[in-house]
């Protein structure tokens, strides 16, 4: 039997904290939470969690510096973000650090658990599709969700190896942010087109600091984004 997904809040809202919680315990997910940033990247070493909701306001750290100081050490992390600003360019920064989502507060309970479970979801490893894609320069293998380009591994968060999985499955194959939405997480709950660009645009830069000189995907006007093997 495998142990239950963990979930770390990092939120200094004592009470809101238990309250999300219970609702996530409900789900049958094991819960850690913590009150300061401190004792977030403590909890962070020692347990390893799958996801992380993390507060950008904290008594003792910047949320935004703390997720991209995370996504560096933790590629594979779930991160989702509060903020009691609903700015959507404060949106916009999280998901360019490295969040993978981003809720503003006060938000509806049955929505914050929707995005946790689609991010564990996502987090899950690979079981039905063994496959290796190979492509000059690039490899992406399915069972074991590792990209390499020129040998070299990739550091991918669970949405952009989605979205490139999804992507080079079909090369030369214009795909809508839609779909690529649809990808990345089907069901009812799906992302912003504007998140779907945002993420899009954090895969390609990182493909394109691992292979200088390629550039792996193109934007088609009016339709969406499209893998090239060059």
């Amino acid at each position: 039997m495998s142990a239950k997904p963990l979930v770390l809040i990092v939120d200094d809202d004592a009470e809101l904290s238990a309250m999300v919680a219970e609702l996530l315990g409900r789900e049958g997910w094991a819960v850690h939470a913590v009150l300061t940033g401190g004792d977030g990247e403590r909890a962070l070493a020692e347990r390893r969690p799958d996801a992380v909701l993390l507060d950008v306001m904290l008594p003792d750290a910047n949320g935004y510096e703390l997720c991209r100081r995370w996504r560096a050490a933790q590629p594979g992390l779930g991160l989702v973000m509060f903020t009691a600003r609903g700015d959507p360019m404060d949106r916009v920064l999280g998901l360019e650090i490295g969040a993978d989502d981003y809720l503003a507060k006060p938000f509806e309970p049955r929505e914050l658990v929707a995005r946790v479970r689609a991010l564990l979801r996502r987090q899950a490893p690979g079981r039905s599709d063994g496959a290796l894609l190979r492509f000059e320069g690039l490899s992406i293998d399915m069972l074991r969700r590792e990209v390499l380009a020129d040998e070299r591994a990739v550091a991918l968060t669970s949405v952009e190896y989605k979205l490139l999985a999804a992507l080079a499955r079909a090369p030369g194959q214009a795909m809508s942010r839609e779909a690529l939405s649809e990808a990345v997480q089907s069901g009812s709950y799906k992302p912003l087109d504007r998140t779907v660009d945002v993420q899009v645009a954090r895969l390609r830069r990182k493909l394109r600091d691992a292979s200088p000189g390629k550039e792996w995907i193109d934007t088609v006007r009016g339709e969406g984004y499209v893998f090239v093997p060059r």
